[in-house]
């Protein structure tokens, strides 16, 4: 199998198992807290034997900045499962899932903001694009909050997706799976005080979901994820990141019935257009595990420039 075929395939069975995400979350009974307590626990476990086994921990690169920084990333990004997984309660996967692939756009203004980039007028039209697909995907009529509460903890999840994204970038010279790792370490403490253990006793068959995110949503997918990249060119990245959504959306009608009606669909083009043309357009943010850095020679297999957006 050529190389880049062989990436093709890694890269559309990542996104096809982040895909089926959101039917693990709403399945393992928990909420959202204890459901992101536990994929950080068991996607620990995970991540950890992988480096260990493939000796990741010897020359790590790591020094204290850089680890800081990724436990700063870390932060974003376990309250951007948080809000994502809120989302999925609050509206539905399908809905919650197009929302969220808003990030780009807020990564272009944490840029113009902090780092006072130009937002070209090419970008601000894609923007301006984008909206519009936002405002048709929302379906919210007036008096309705249900869907206005989902829309918001899925624009928070992105906002909180792209400053993890913005963070990691300054990481340079260590391999995405420890900085992935360092990340699900530090939401263990960090989510300590907000999880209810007492409420997941009962769980039962609940507790196969929440190990299933761990191992296959936090572990395999990225491993999966991170392979591909070095093998695949930036467009393709690009292009495949979207089967994310796409199997999402499927799932979502296929075990819950939910669909996107007709004007929402309108707005799904609009996002996916858009987003296509921000990732592509510039300086493109590093793959996120969530997050992953940009790395140099130390980590040939995670360089990648393109960011695909996983749950």
């Amino acid at each position: 199998m050529r190389n880049e075929t062989r990436g093709t395939v890694e890269l559309t069975l990542a996104m096809v198992l982040s895909g089926t995400l959101g039917v693990f979350v709403v399945e393992s009974g928990a909420s959202p807290f204890e459901v992101v307590f536990f994929r950080c626990l068991f996607g620990a476990v995970a991540l950890g034997a992988y480096s260990l086994a493939r000796g990741f921990f010897t020359g790590h690169g790591f020094t204290g900045r850089k680890l800081g920084l990724a436990a700063l990333g870390g932060v974003f990004i376990v309250f951007n499962w948080v809000f994502l997984f809120e989302a999925y309660e609050a509206t539905s996967i399908s809905l919650a899932t197009v929302v969220y692939h808003t990030q780009p756009f807020f990564l272009v203004l944490l840029g113009a903001v902090f780092l006072r980039e130009r937002i070209s007028a090419g970008k601000l039209g894609w923007l301006a694009l984008a909206f519009a697909g936002l405002v048709l995907v929302s379906g919210v009529r007036p008096g309705e909050t249900a869907s206005l509460k989902g829309l918001g903890f899925a624009l928070a999840a992105a906002v909180l997706y792209a400053l993890a994204t913005f963070v990691t970038k300054r990481i340079t010279g260590v391999r995405p799976h420890l900085i992935a790792l360092v990340q699900v370490v530090t939401g263990l403490p960090l989510l300590l005080p907000f999880a209810d253990f007492g409420a997941v006793g009962g769980l039962g068959t609940g507790w196969l979901w929440l190990v299933g995110l761990g191992i296959v949503h936090t572990g395999l997918m990225y491993v999966l994820m991170y392979a591909a990249y070095a093998k695949l060119p930036t467009a393709k990245i690009a292009v495949l990141a979207f089967t994310y959504p796409a199997v999402a959306m499927g799932v979502d009608w296929a075990v819950y019935g939910h669909h996107i009606g007709l004007v929402q669909a309108l707005g799904v083009p609009l996002i996916v257009l858009a987003s296509l043309k921000v990732t592509l357009s510039g300086p493109a943010p590093a793959p996120v595990a969530a997050p992953a850095p940009r790395t140099d020679g130390r980590a040939p297999e995670a360089a990648s420039p393109v960011a695909t957006r996983v749950g």
